[in-house]
């Protein structure tokens, strides 16, 4: 028994500590997901081990340990990853590809944007859909002579600018501050 354990859980461990650097580089959530569960793979397979030792050695509640041991990762496994599809789900703020944080390319793109003379200020909103991210910039123009030209030429350089970045859409602004309160038209009578 032990060996077939064994021979389960080397190959797992090798796969997912290979897969994970590919994974953050290529911002891969289902590669990232896939080496998670080659970790969970090769652990469940120690605990496994453990439980048939303590058997092997006399304790006869070893495996109910390692199988308590074993359900309870399973159980984090399975919250971790549904928190992860419904934050996906609900086309919320992007994130690193193992959910600890957001992610940093709205912020770069922002300050490129910035850097360019003829913005005064900018806001950019994104979202991400598999390995790509879409996005809008609000751009209050400090200089609005040829600005078509601008724009087209700052959504060429930032797409460039990293892979990830499928479409941006720049939409010049008057402010990017709250929209302020407009009275409604009344209602016609009928």
């Amino acid at each position: 028994m032990l060996p077939a354990l064994l021979w389960s859980a080397l190959p797992a461990a090798a796969l997912g500590r290979a897969k994970l650097p590919l994974a953050e580089a290529l911002h891969d959530k289902v590669l990232h997901a896939d080496a998670t569960m080659n970790k969970a793979d090769w652990l469940t397979a120690g605990a496994a081990m453990i439980g048939v030792l303590g058997i092997g050695l006399g304790l006869w509640w070893a495996d109910a340990v390692a199988a308590a041991v074993i359900s309870l990762d399973i159980l984090r496994d399975g919250v971790t990853n549904l928190r992860a599809v419904v934050a996906d789900l609900l086309d919320n703020e992007p994130t690193t590809v193992d959910h600890s944080g957001p992610e940093a390319l709205p912020q770069v793109v922002e300050q490129r944007l910035r850097s360019y003379p003829w913005v005064a200020d900018v806001e950019v909103r994104m979202r991400e859909e598999g390995h790509v991210f879409f996005g809008e910039a609000f751009v209050v123009p400090a200089d609005d002579a040829d600005l078509p030209t601008k724009i087209e030429q700052a959504v060429a350089e930032v797409l460039a600018s990293d892979w990830r970045l499928h479409d941006l859409v720049i939409m010049p602004v008057t402010s990017l501050g709250e929209p302020s309160e407009q009275p409604r038209d009344p209602e016609p009578a009928s």
